[in-house]
């Protein structure tokens, strides 16, 4: 049975996760992606509580965690907060599930040597150029080029926090006979946290901090190569914000590494969960 739980840690933020599973288990902690939370997981953790210890966590700016008027909305700063909350909960190694936002802040952690990873499940968790889907990013990167003027942080406000715009990027890519399994749980439940004050301007500020991102993909890289780190990748072949080529691009430092490619987008748990458990609990199997 999952848990829910708000811990306090270093820094004023009130840090909330969902547990479940035995505590003597091996430790798989999940990452989630924009616009959503530890929620979209929510039918996923009973799936690996079988053979793991989950824990499924808001970061800053997302879900119920909360931080304090100081905090600075930067991916540098999530990171910091990640590790600070593993600290609390005494998670020196685990596996690792990431997904969208999720990622950069996973493979900071580990390219840095700040947590030992046992394991990674790549969903729709991009580090490679390649993986940019166009026209999706066009509008993103012409904001990075343009710099964080207010004109353009209120064209990519409005744009981007509306619910049209959640839906879309939970249903794109889904198969028309697979639509009538979809719930629109996931994406209303983002939206009406997004009508919380302040929310636009700090997914705006995280939209232009991204850029720095990419910057890092070299050391992401880097990591792969080095570290030998168990790598399985599971993606929705029709996502068209992390396209697959962003998976392929593994291959060049990676050649070992497995990719499954699902007939779905980005949301991939929303339709694929029991698949996606099975082929984690089977990869975890042998490397953990």
């Amino acid at each position: 049975m999952t848990t829910y739980h708000t811990i306090n840690i270093e820094g004023g933020v009130n840090v909330f996760y969902r547990a479940a599973g035995s505590p003597s288990s091996p430790t798989i902690v999940l990452f989630h992606g924009f616009p959503a939370s530890s929620h979209q997981y929510r039918n996923f953790i009973p799936l690996l509580a079988t053979k793991f210890r989950v824990v499924a966590f808001d970061l800053p700016g997302f879900g119920y965690t909360t931080a304090p008027a100081r905090y600075k909305y930067t991916f540098e700063a999530l990171t910091d907060t990640t590790q600070k909350f593993f600290e609390a909960l005494n998670i020196t190694h685990c596996s690792a599930y990431i997904f969208d936002y999720g990622a950069p802040v996973a493979y900071r952690l580990a390219s840095e040597g700040r947590i030992k990873f046992d394991a990674i499940i790549s969903q729709n968790a991009n580090a490679y150029e390649q993986g940019f889907g166009h026209p999706f990013w066009d509008p993103l990167m012409a904001f990075w080029e343009r710099g964080d003027d207010l004109d353009a942080r209120k064209g990519l406000r409005d744009a981007v926090i509306s619910l049209d715009f959640f839906k879309y990027h939970y249903t794109d890519g889904v198969p028309e006979e697979v639509m009538k399994h979809f719930s629109p749980d996931g994406f209303t439940f983002d939206f009406l946290l997004a009508s919380r004050p302040g929310y636009a301007d700090i997914q705006v500020d995280l939209l232009y901090d991204y850029r720095n991102n990419v910057k890092l993909y070299p050391k992401f890289q880097e990591y792969f190569r080095n570290s030998k780190v168990p790598l399985l990748l599971v993606w929705g072949k029709n996502d068209a914000a992390f396209i697959p080529a962003g998976a392929e691009a593994h291959k060049k430092d990676r050649p070992d590494v497995t990719i499954e490619l699902l007939d779905t987008g980005h949301y991939v748990l929303e339709t694929h969960a029991k698949e996606v458990a099975e082929l984690a609990l089977s990869f975890l199997s042998k490397h953990v």
